[in-house]
């Protein structure tokens, strides 16, 4: 289907409300022989006369009468689209899930989330938790429309924009190394290394760190899901780990945690607003993004 031109639509509402070609014409800023050309290429395209047009008067046929209605409302639309291209009309309301690990969720992204939604109209935000192996796959199967993590990106289907720098530091409980210090190298096969699963990611912020390295022979090595958890039984005195330092700040201050080899400055990465690459809410991710940045990691 062909869509009939904009301005045949205009001249056809004009017309249509007029008692003559000329003061249609007139309106529209046409000359009258324009007008009636620009109606009856509408008709040829349309398959159907739409006017009955005499020397005395101008009437609409039932096919004239049916367009009419919908002509104007045609026309209010496409103005109303010039207007949202300005930015003069309300954003629409958009419904957004973001994805991310429980803990960040709840002492960074809740405590923003109405200020989020205040910053950009029409917004309506939803939060998803889960492990990030979790959330990049409802990012690729679109059950969650972006994610906050640290997780290293290496999918070309994804992108992302920087958030928050995350520091991470070697910590463990004070009451523990005051019975089993670990000062030494030697001194790991007495502990036990928490982290989140087999391939070490948080221990690997020690590892390829300057005068870090494979160098450390732990006891045991138990694997926990959740940060939040590692944080717990670290706490407890369960084991040593490293930790994103914002989750142990209080915990350094307030001497329950403690760093460990604290000569060694670990590798630090990013928090990231992941979203699929050819997303076409990407101005959307931008402005989350950068309202999120604006706010103290917690």
């Amino acid at each position: 289907m062909v869509l009939p031109s904009l301005e045949n639509i205009r001249c056809f509402d004009a017309a249509a409300t007029a008692t003559s070609f000329r003061s249609a014409a007139r309106r529209v800023g046409l000359t009258p022989a324009a007008l009636g050309q620009r109606i009856r290429q509408l008709e040829d395209q349309l398959g159907a006369r739409l006017f009955v047009r005499t020397t005395r008067s101008l009437t609409l046929t039932k096919e004239g009468l049916a367009l009419q209605s919908r002509a104007r409302t045609a026309l209010e639309a496409a103005a109303d689209c010039v207007r949202a291209g300005r930015g003069e009309l309300p954003a629409p309301a958009t419904d957004l899930t973001i994805g991310t690990r429980y803990e960040l969720g709840r002492s960074f992204l809740v405590p923003n989330l109405r200020g989020l939604m205040a910053a950009n109209e029409g917004l309506r935000t939803h939060l998803y938790f889960g492990s990030s192996a979790d959330l990049f796959l409802r990012l690729r199967s679109r059950e969650i429309d972006c994610a906050v993590t640290s997780a290293r990106l290496i999918d070309p289907q994804l992108d992302s924009v920087r958030l928050h720098r995350e520091d991470y530091v070697f910590v463990g409980s004070t009451k523990l190394l005051s019975k089993r210090p670990l000062v030494r190298d030697q001194d790991a096969n007495e502990h036990t290394l928490i982290d989140h699963g087999p391939e070490l990611p948080l221990f690997r912020y020690w590892i390829d760190a300057p005068h870090g390295g494979d160098r450390l022979r732990f006891k045991n090595i138990l694997r926990i899901g959740t940060i939040g958890a590692i944080h717990d039984l670290v706490s407890d005195g369960g084991g040593v780990a490293v930790l994103p330092r914002y989750l142990v700040e209080l915990d350094l201050a307030q001497k329950r945690l403690k760093i460990l080899f604290p000569k060694v400055t670990l590798q630090f990465d990013y928090f990231r607003l992941v979203f699929r690459a050819e997303d076409p809410k990407r101005a959307i991710y931008q402005s989350v993004a950068e309202y999120l940045l604006r706010q103290s990691l917690r």
